[in-house]
């Protein structure tokens, strides 16, 4: 028999034990909760201390805890408290990279729909926004909000009364039911690991701790470019500043295959490394290729 180690939680950091607890509690599915505050603005962010606990009535519970670094609190939490509203949203696979970029601590101004590159649906029966490109979206009343400790890593439990809820037709089987394959769920590991329903596990970077750019400062022509998805817009927009011309200048002398595509004026190949940078994510070297290609793809439409 292996030996364990042991533990009190009381003698250990709060950063410690809440490591421990995140690879020894999981999977844990994603709340992706849409609040607004007292002057309309919306805000979104994702929760894995989440679960349902009731059918009837029909009650989901996500906590937003106090940050560990400096005991302060999220805006989700400040809002709940004020508008006693939420919608949340599920994570599938097809949206987890733009989930992942909202978890950034942008400014109280900014909008996590926009810098994630996600569409605002209107609610019917609160204000918070619906995720449009999430296929179950909760509608919810705040019932209560219980403070579990005045400490950083301390969990405020959201008990989130369900008014009203939207399910995509794509994702029912011919019951009528959720098909599990179809809705491809994911949820939340410990470190940046994440698992997938029926896949295995697979890994997110953590976002950047300084700001990522955001996928609405993606350029439009890259954006209308087919081949990415919204997980390719994620990963993109999750970089702190877009390569300059002298990066890609130099990325252009040490790298004969891209140089020779673009020689070729070969748009479709120049796409297909695109994808194999993406895949490996190797995402600034994606951002050259891309900006590589626009720029000629110009030029060849010009000409």
């Amino acid at each position: 028999m292996q030996k364990a180690i042991s533990l009190i939680p009381s003698e250990i950091t709060t950063g410690q034990l809440h490591s421990y607890l995140l690879g020894a509690v999981g999977p844990r599915p994603i709340a992706f909760a849409s609040t607004i505050d007292d002057q309309g603005n919306p805000n979104l962010s994702p929760f894995s201390f989440f679960n349902v606990f009731s059918a009837n009535p029909p009650v989901l519970i996500f906590s937003p805890a106090r940050r560990v670094r400096d005991n302060s609190t999220k805006h989700t939490l400040n809002n709940v408290l004020r508008i006693k509203e939420v919608v949340i949203n599920v994570v599938n696979y097809e949206l987890v990279q733009q989930m992942s970029l909202t978890s950034t601590e942008y400014g109280e101004n900014e909008n996590e729909f926009i810098k994630a590159g996600l569409t605002m649906l209107s609610s019917d029966m609160v204000k918070p926004f619906r995720v449009a490109e999430s296929p179950v979206q909760f509608e919810c009343k705040v019932i209560k909000v219980e403070a579990l400790g005045k400490d950083g890593g301390a969990g405020n439990l959201v008990f989130a009364e369900i008014v009203k809820m939207h399910i995509d037709k794509s994702v029912l089987d011919k019951n009528g039911l959720i098909d599990q394959f179809k809705i491809d769920l994911v949820a939340r590991m410990g470190g940046n690991w994440y698992t997938r329903a029926n896949k295995g596990m697979f890994e997110v970077p953590k976002p950047l701790s300084k700001l990522g750019i955001g996928v609405d400062r993606i350029p439009k022509e890259i954006k209308a470019l087919k081949m990415l998805k919204g997980n390719d817009l994620g990963l993109l927009g999750n970089v702190e500043r877009i390569p300059d011309k002298n990066e890609i200048e130099e990325f252009m002398v040490s790298n004969e295959d891209v140089a020779s595509l673009v020689q070729k004026k070969d748009l479709k190949g120049l796409l297909k490394i695109t994808r194999k940078y993406l895949d490996n994510n190797e995402i600034l070297s994606a951002w050259k290729v891309l900006l590589i290609h626009i720029e000629l793809n110009g030029s060849t439409r010009k000409n």
